[in-house]
């Protein structure tokens, strides 16, 4: 490859000159705010680990986990970080320079006066001398807090992580721990003397509250969603596939800067919709569907979760007009009751009062309609009326489906999504729609309303002229197939 040909040579003029980037995005002082935090919470007794992301097994984009990153910022691979409760200093363990690597991809963090500076942590040191570290340690402290969640990288949330874990373990040809629950049994294998604790809990706790400086971000990576869904707005048209939208929608995020997706494209047209999660995008679209599209960006690991539905053929049926309507004044029935300091349960019983008086005022033409209306407004009845604790949707942040306990108030600075599901079994029907919301001292934000909801509003953005409709695709989804009768 290219880039071997020039370490070869000795690289590019002037390489060693170059600086490792750092984000851009947030201070050195958020950071550090977050790793006093942090001690606060551990007290002066213990010390807290972090392993960064050791490396990506292929050519592609270094991606660091959430926790570690939400930390320090670090984006290098095998690096470590000790947080001293008593002292309230952060050691940031880094490997050492790696010319033929660094000439050949890029300038990284190394233990060095500039990485100093750059991150704000006073000491950075060779990753080498962590065991040793360590070891001084434990005779002034008893405790040791590292996660036991699984890190988070690229398009990954903890239920996803946990899930493929799960399977890993319970393979028969496989059965390997965790990479977490390893270190953990090297941790307790090499200081025996110290009682080791999880650290997931209270960084889930800490990461559940935005800062302003996130806040700012996950503005950003809503909008360039909400950006994305309207241009596939524009664009649709029958006889489309489905993974066009989805080519449309990444190109979008990353012309905008973001630096992936936040999770696969969930482009589903007509039944394959009823399937929350499909992603096969293989399906060519028909006039008549109704399409829905899931799909956000990653940016500046930061993530957004954006869903609307529409018509491919530009124009609601009366059919699809009369049960997204009602769907739609539900959905608004919970938005609009957001706000802080009161309890989840307490918005969805408020919610729960207009549902049922929508549903009481709204004529349906054909008896599975009204059927699937009532189910759905007896199912978040059961919700509402619940024992255990509510939740008006997922919060979103470092990932898609964010971490933090149910909280039991709504509180500023709290960002998630609602995203109830109505479903016409009988016609395999679904609708659902889904927006960013932050918690305000005012009440609620949608950080992604910048993209229609109302049926007018959705049919004149589709008339407009959309760049796949200016550039259809080039090649046949049959190119590589004969057709009967050809050449074989």
């Amino acid at each position: 490859m290219t880039a071997y040909l020039l370490m070869a040579l000795g690289g590019v003029a002037g390489a060693q000159d170059r600086r490792p980037e750092f984000t851009k995005v947030f201070s050195k002082e958020e950071f550090a705010r977050r790793r006093e935090k942090l001690c606060t919470a551990i007290g002066s007794n213990a010390v807290a680990v972090l392993r960064g992301n050791e490396g990506m097994p292929g050519y592609v984009t270094f991606r660091q986990g959430n926790d570690f990153f939400y930390l320090s910022g670090v984006e290098a691979p095998g690096a470590m970080l000790l947080l001293d409760g008593a002292t309230r200093e952060t050691t940031l363990f880094l490997p050492p320079k790696n010319e033929p690597r660094q000439r050949s991809e890029g300038p990284l963090l190394v233990p060095d006066e500039y990485g100093r500076q750059v991150t704000g942590i006073a000491r950075v040191v060779n990753v080498e001398t962590f065991t040793e570290t360590l070891q001084r340690l434990v005779g002034s402290h008893d405790t040791l807090y590292t996660p036991t969640a699984p890190q988070e990288l690229e398009a990954m949330s903890r239920d996803l992580a946990v899930r493929y874990n799960n399977e890993r373990i319970n393979d028969p040809w496989d059965g390997r721990s965790s990479r977490e629950a390893h270190f953990i049994a090297l941790l307790h294998e090499r200081f025996p003397a110290l009682s080791i604790k999880d650290l997931s809990p209270e960084l889930d706790r800490m990461r559940s509250i935005k800062s302003p400086e996130e806040i700012s971000v996950i503005r950003k990576s809503s909008e360039l969603a909400a950006l994305a869904i309207a241009e596939a707005m524009r664009s649709t048209l029958p006889g489309q596939y489905e993974y066009e939208l989805n080519a449309l929608t990444r190109f979008i995020h990353l012309q905008n800067g973001a630096q992936g997706a936040a999770y696969y494209a969930l482009i589903a047209s007509a039944r394959n919709a009823i399937m929350p999660h499909y992603h096969a995008g293989s399906r060519q679209m028909q006039d008549g569907d109704l399409l829905l599209v899931d799909f956000a960006p990653d940016y500046h690991y930061y993530q957004a979760d954006v869903t609307r539905m529409w018509p491919v053929n530009g124009k609601f049926s009366p059919d699809q007009r009369e049960l997204y309507t009602f769907y739609l004044k539900c959905y608004q029935s919970i938005m609009k009751h957001i706000r802080s300091n009161v309890t989840p349960r307490l918005i969805a019983q408020e919610a729960l009062a207009d549902m049922e008086a929508a549903l009481r005022e709204t004529s349906f033409s054909k008896d599975k309609y009204r059927k699937g209306a009532e189910n759905f407004v007896a199912a978040y009845r059961r919700n509402v009326e619940g024992s255990g604790p509510s939740r008006l949707g997922h919060f979103v942040g470092l990932a898609t489906h964010d971490v933090g306990p149910a909280p039991e108030v709504l509180k500023p600075g709290m960002v998630f999504t609602i995203e109830p599901a109505l479903t016409v079994p009988e016609d395999e029907i679904y609708i659902r729609l889904e927006d960013m919301l932050l918690v305000t001292d005012q009440g609620v934000e949608n950080l992604s309303a910048m993209v229609p909801v109302e049926i007018d509003r959705i049919e004149a953005l589709m008339k407009e002229p959309g760049i796949l409709k200016r550039n259809p695709r080039k090649v046949p989804e049959d190119a590589v197939r004969p057709k009967a009768g050809g050449v074989q």
